[in-house]
């Protein structure tokens, strides 16, 4: 009998006597997956790794050590422990569920332009905040790049020191090539990065093995994909993109080889709510999971800001990276705090073809939470007002990557108040999440 078939015998059992296995959900030779509860409730996932018996203590420290790290764009690990069923020992790893990953997506299809300007923001940054961390993630592929709920997240169970050597493993096609000889280094997430990126765009892996470092990419890589994707995979590396230098070359004027422009940016960059509407876009998916645009979606990609309109305010170069809150790590940086009801003085005024905005409520959001954002953050809330001048419905238009920022938007929306009008008006009110602060610009919508 295969590994994973008597993995699958084990569904009905529990682990630790407080873990049951309730679904398998895959698997292979040395590790498995299944649906779990947590204590008190509460769906998670729990992996069972087969660990040789001396290397237990370094894997269990190794991946005890993934708990104490905290991203909105990592998996977050609850517990990690030591397990044993019918006489076979193993690692077991309780995490978030995540519903689907990007590997169950590219059989279907590439990721389209739009989608990839939203899945490398978070992916770049989580990756950027291990390496800060003194950590390199060793195993960035599209099976680790994950969803939950609305949210893109790099799983977090192979996190692996940089101070420590990785053992000597057989590699996959996004594995950099120094990692068959046990050495990784941030470089090697950098590699991984590449070829996951050549892997979304073509569909085409084996393009990794033809060193597309020498050029040897095909002209439906668009810039600045085809250029970061040709330094990542660099044989040498120590002449590989940095991960900030690959996020430099997504920002509006980020130097990209070729003749890449504002207008190529804008080209490749599109809000992610609209892949969020399309449920066609992945056949027999839910559509909160069409992975890299479709759960996350940040849009961060300046080159849209230009193209707002009058109504929007300046945009502000920032770094960091996209926030998102739902089913976030407890102690994340951008842990929401209790919503505070300070409003923006009420003598600020925006004057609209229907009327005046009267009252503006600009939504608290704690330094903490803006922290973890990159570039800006829209959510546009479509809110019908009485003759009064009150709000009576609120809806979104756009929601925007983050239930957190998009919740915070809503309920600031509720309060705005506005001139009395002879009927009922239609505003369409928008707001700036940024490192630097909230702003809102209005706009009076015409029936």
């Amino acid at each position: 009998m295969s590994k994973p078939e008597s993995w699958k015998m084990w569904q009905g059992r529990s682990v630790g006597g407080k873990f049951p296995l309730r679904q398998w959900l895959g698997g292979s030779d040395h590790s498995a997956v299944f649906l779990t509860e947590r204590p008190g409730g509460g769906k998670a996932a729990i992996k069972l790794t087969a660990v040789e018996a001396g290397d237990v203590e370094q894997a269990l420290l190794r991946v005890r050590a993934s708990t104490r790290l905290s991203h909105p764009h990592l998996i977050h690990i609850f517990e990690a422990g030591r397990g044993q069923l019918d006489g076979d020992s193993f690692l077991y790893v309780v995490m978030e569920f995540a519903e689907e990953d990007l590997s169950q997506v590219l059989p279907q299809r590439a990721l389209s332009p739009e989608e990839v300007s939203d899945l490398l923001p978070p992916l770049l940054d989580a990756v950027s905040y291990l390496h800060n961390k003194g950590f390199v993630h060793s195993r960035v592929k599209p099976s680790n790049i994950l969803a939950v709920a609305n949210a893109l997240k790099l799983s977090a169970d192979q996190i692996t020191p940089v101070s420590e050597t990785g053992s000597v493993r057989r590699r996959d096609v996004y594995d950099a090539p120094e990692t068959a000889a046990g050495v990784l280094t941030p470089g090697s997430d950098v590699w991984s990065l590449g070829a996951t990126l050549i892997a979304a765009i073509t569909q085409n892996v084996s393009l990794i093995e033809q060193s597309p470092g020498k050029g040897s990419l095909p002209e439906s890589v668009p810039e600045p994909y085809r250029g970061i994707v040709r330094d990542c995979l660099q044989l040498d590396p120590k002449r590989r993109s940095s991960v900030q230098q690959v996020q430099a070359r997504l920002q509006p004027g980020g130097h990209s080889p070729g003749p890449a422009s504002l207008a190529d940016i804008r080209a490749v960059a599109a809000p992610a709510a609209r892949m969020m509407r399309e449920p066609t876009a992945f056949p027999n998916r839910k559509p909160i999971l069409a992975i890299a645009g479709v759960v996350l979606a940040i849009v961060i990609v300046f080159a849209l800001m230009h193209s707002r309109g009058n109504n929007a305010p300046p945009s502000n170069p920032n770094t960091g990276a996209p926030a998102n809150v739902e089913n976030k790590p407890s102690a994340g940086p951008d842990t929401p705090v209790r919503e505070s009801k300070k409003a923006a003085p009420p003598a600020r005024k925006s004057t609209a073809a229907s009327g005046e905005v009267m009252r503006r409520v600009i939504p608290d959001v704690p330094k903490s939470a803006r922290n973890t954002i990159h570039g800006t953050i829209k959510v546009s809330v479509h809110v019908d007002v009485s003759p009064s001048g009150k709000v009576i419905a609120a809806k979104f238009r756009t929601s925007g990557p983050s239930q957190y920022f998009a919740q915070k938007a809503m309920k600031a929306a509720e309060q705005w108040e506005f001139t009395p009008q002879p009927d009922t008006a239609s505003w369409l009110v928008n707001f700036y999440f940024r490192r630097s602060g909230v702003d809102a610009s209005p706009q009076a919508v015409t029936r």
